[in-house]
C-alpha cells in the first residue's frame, strides 16, 4: 500500500531523512519508533507531500506520488492525522470531520461519517461544538476521526498517544483494535517509545538520526 524507496529529505539544509525504505502492506499495521528528533513526523509529512524530498521515491498503492499535491491524498483514500491536530479552530467539529470528503468530493461521505460517528461517539456527542473548544484529548479524538474519513486504504497517524491521559490512550487503542480487526485498513503509527502500539502493529520499523531500520 506505501513503498518509500531511498527517500532523503533536508530542512534549512540540515539532512533529516537520509536513504530511508519502509513499506506498509495492505491491510498491515506498522509501527514507526524512534525519538523526539529522530525523523518520525519529517518522513509522515514527506508521504503526504507537505515537504519536499531531495532523493527517492514514494508510492501509494503504486503510484509514484513523490511530487503530488498534497490535496491528491483524500482521493486516494489516505488519511493524516499530525502530531499537533491540526484542526480548523473556528470551525465545528463536524466541519472538521467532513473536510477530506469534501477535498475529495466523495459521493459516500454521508455513510463515512456515520460510520465514524459509530466508531468514535464520543465525537458524535460533540460534533456541533468548535473545535476550539474542545480539551486536547478530544481534539485528539476529532483528528483521527477525520483521518478515518479520507483513510479509506491507508492511514498516517504521528505519535496519537503523545500528550493525552491514560485513560484516552486506552480508548485510542480500542478505537484502532476495532479497525485492526476488520481487517481493510493498512495504518502506519508513530511513536517514542512502543509502549502502545506493540500489541497493535505486524511490524516495526525503528528510526534514528534520520536512518530506518525494520526489527
Amino acid at each position: 500500500m506505501l513503498r518509500v524507496e531511498n527517500l532523503s529529505v533536508s530542512i534549512a539544509g540540515a539532512e533529516i531523512l537520509r536513504d530511508v525504505s519502509l513499506q506498509v502492506e495492505p491491510n498491515a499495521f506498522v509501527g514507526l519508533v524512534g525519538r523526539n528528533g529522530a525523523g518520525k513526523t519529517t518522513l509522515m509529512r514527506a508521504v503526504m507531500n507537505l515537504i519536499g524530498s531531495d532523493a527517492g521515491t514514494i508510492r501509494i498503492a503504486g503510484e509514484d506520488t513523490t511530487r503530488a499535491a498534497p490535496h491528491i491524498h483524500a482521493r486516494q483514500g489516505v488519511g493524516y492525522m499530525p502530531e499537533d491536530r491540526r484542526l480548523v479552530p473556528d470551525w465545528s467539529v463536524d466541519d472538521n470531520v467532513r473536510l477530506p470528503a469534501w477535498a475529495a468530493n466523495t459521493d459516500d461521505a454521508e455513510a463515512r461519517v456515520r460510520r465514524i460517528y459509530e466508531l468514535i461517539p464520543e465525537v458524535a456527542k460533540v460534533s456541533d461544538r468548535r473545535a476550539m473548544q474542545l480539551s486536547g484529548g478530544q481534539q485528539k479524538l476529532v483528528a483521527l476521526a477525520r483521518a478515518f474519513v479520507a483513510g479509506t486504504r491507508l492511514m498516517i497517524l504521528d505519535e496519537p498517544f503523545e500528550g493525552v491521559a491514560p485513560a484516552l490512550v486506552q480508548r485510542l487503542v480500542e478505537i484502532l483494535s476495532t479497525l485492526r480487526s476488520e481487517g481493510d485498513h493498512a495504518v502506519m503509527i508513530s511513536e517514542s517509545d512502543a509502549v502502545y502500539s506493540t500489541a497493535l502493529v505486524d511490524r516495526t520499523f525503528v528510526i534514528e538520526r534520520g536512518r530506518v531500520s525494520a526489527v
